[in-house]
């Protein structure tokens, strides 16, 4: 009887977590209850908006309205989910993006730059923690497709290496 009360109690409160996340137009919410030795209940709460993925292929088109290179592959990018691409690496997180190891300092990678599989593409900190993300591939960088400084969503595509 005890563990169902338990396990009701459980359902309510992520439940709770669950209405919280919409409540404050929240994308991720992480707590752990400890009950006792070897009982606990870890949970994740997250969601994805879409509103995140247009605001990124949206943004090189809003800073540079005026040219015309620019144009035609911002539609392009908007055709063609980049997450689908041959070669995308997605953000294993949600957090926000830094393309240098600090501010300043050049950049991890460039588009044309080749990298091997394992070197550092870019950092995403999430709740304080620096997170070097790795290149899962050696092949050369395509497309940068995150702003430095800027948010990111889980899954959401970071950077084309072909």
């Amino acid at each position: 009887m005890s563990n169902k009360t338990s396990h009701e109690s459980d359902v309510s409160f992520i439940q709770a977590l669950a209405e919280l996340l919409r409540q404050n137009d929240l994308t991720e919410l992480q707590v752990k209850r400890d009950y006792g030795e070897n009982d606990s209940l870890n949970v994740r709460v997250s969601r994805q908006t879409q509103m995140m993925m247009q605001t990124v292929a949206a943004a090189p088109t809003a800073q540079a309205p005026a040219s015309t290179a620019t144009s035609p592959a911002a539609a392009a990018s908007a055709d063609t989910d980049p997450a689908s691409l041959p070669g995308a690496v997605t953000s294993p997180m949600v957090g926000t993006v830094y393309m240098s190891p600090e501010p300043g300092a050049a950049a991890f990678v460039t588009v044309g730059q080749s990298v091997r599989e394992g070197d550092t593409i870019l950092i995403i900190e999430a709740m304080k923690t620096m997170n070097h993300i790795p290149a899962p591939r050696a092949g050369t960088i395509k497309r940068i497709l995150v702003e430095d400084g800027g948010p990111v969503e889980f899954g959401a595509p970071l950077v084309i290496i072909e």
